[in-house]
C-alpha cells in the first residue's frame, strides 16, 4: 500500500513510522488517521517485527490535529467522526501487542502531544517542546489528553499545563516524567533504536504480557489490578520460554528463548 501522509519502513525487528507532511508540522488529519491505522495493524500481524518507532523525522513530531480540517468541519457529526478517528489509532497504539517509542524531535504539541502519550515510552531530542495550548483558543483537548497525562504525569501538574496551555521543554518533560530520556538531537535515532533494540530482544510472550497487565490493571482497584497480574504470570509458567528462563538463570548462563 502506498501511503501519501506517512513513510513505513521495516529493519532488524523494528518497524519505523514517520509521520510526513512537513509543510503543515506533520498536522494529524484524517488520511494520517486513515494510514496510521493501516500500518499499526501490519506491525501487530508480522511476528517479524518486535518493537514500533513512531517518529516525525529531524524537525517536528507534530504540532497537533490539522486545525484546517477541523475549521472545515460544517457539524457535530463531522467534528466526532474525526474524533473518533483519532481516538481509535491513539487506543490502537495504546492496545498494540508490541511496544510503540515515541520518538520525539521538535514540536509535540496539543494532538501530537496526545499521540505521544499514547505510545508506551518516549525518547526526545534536547530541542523538543510539549504541550496541550488548546486553552488558548477557547479548546481542550480532545484527543486524550486530559485523562492519559494526568495519568502519566501526576494531576496537579497535568491541571496546570491544561488551564495554562504553556509549553515544557524536553528537560522539563524528563523531569515530570512525561519522557524516558532526553538525548542530543544527533543521535536522537540511534538512542531510540538502541532502547528499542535491547527490548525486541527479550521473550515475546513475556513482553506482551507485561504490556496487558500493566494497561489492563491501571484503571482497576489495587485488589483487582493484583489478581490480574497473576492470571498473566500464571499464563506465563506454562511457556517454554519461563521454563528455559529459570533454568539458564540456575545454570549462569544466557537463555535461548524460542519465542523471540
Amino acid at each position: 500500500m502506498k501511503y501519501k501522509t506517512i513513510y513505513f519502513r521495516k529493519e532488524g525487528g523494528l518497524a519505523t513510522i514517520t509521520l510526513n507532511r512537513p509543510d503543515n508540522l506533520n498536522a494529524l488529519n484524517g488520511q494520517t488517521f486513515c494510514e496510521l491505522a493501516a500500518v499499526l495493524d501490519e506491525a501487530e500481524r508480522d511476528n517479524g517485527v518486535k518493537v514500533v518507532l513512531l517518529t516525525g523525522g529531524e524537525h517536528c513530531f507534530s504540532a497537533g490535529f490539522d486545525l484546517q480540517e477541523i475549521n472545515a468541519l460544517a457539524t457535530l457529526a463531522q467534528a466526532r467522526r474525526f474524533l473518533r478517528e483519532a481516538h481509535g489509532v491513539f487506543d490502537r497504539i495504546e492496545e498494540l501487542e508490541k511496544p510503540v517509542v515515541a520518538v520525539i524531535s521538535g514540536f509535540a504539541l496539543s494532538g501530537g502531544c496526545e499521540l505521544a502519550l499514547a505510545c508506551d515510552l518516549r525518547i526526545a531530542a534536547d530541542n523538543a517542546t510539549f504541550g496541550q495550548p488548546e486553552i488558548k483558543i477557547g479548546m481542550i483537548p480532545g484527543g486524550g489528553g486530559t485523562q492519559r497525562l494526568p495519568r502519566l504525569i501526576g494531576l496537579a501538574k497535568a491541571k496546570e499545563l491544561l488551564y495554562t496551555g504553556d509549553h515544557i521543554n524536553a528537560q522539563e518533560a524528563y523531569r515530570v516524567g512525561l519522557l524516558n530520556k532526553v538525548v542530543a538531537p544527533a543521535s536522537l535515532m540511534d538512542e531510540a533504536k538502541g532502547m528499542a533494540l535491547k527490548i525486541a530482544s527479550q521473550p515475546q510472550t513475556a513482553l506482551k504480557a507485561a504490556k496487558l497487565a500493566v494497561n489492563g490493571g491501571r484503571n482497576l482497584d489495587i485488589q483487582s489490578a493484583i489478581a490480574y497480574e497473576a492470571r498473566c504470570f500464571d499464563f506465563l509458567f506454562s511457556t517454554e520460554d519461563q521454563k528455559e528462563g529459570v533454568m539458564a538463570y540456575m545454570e549462569k548462563r544466557k537463555p535461548v528463548f524460542k519465542n523471540r
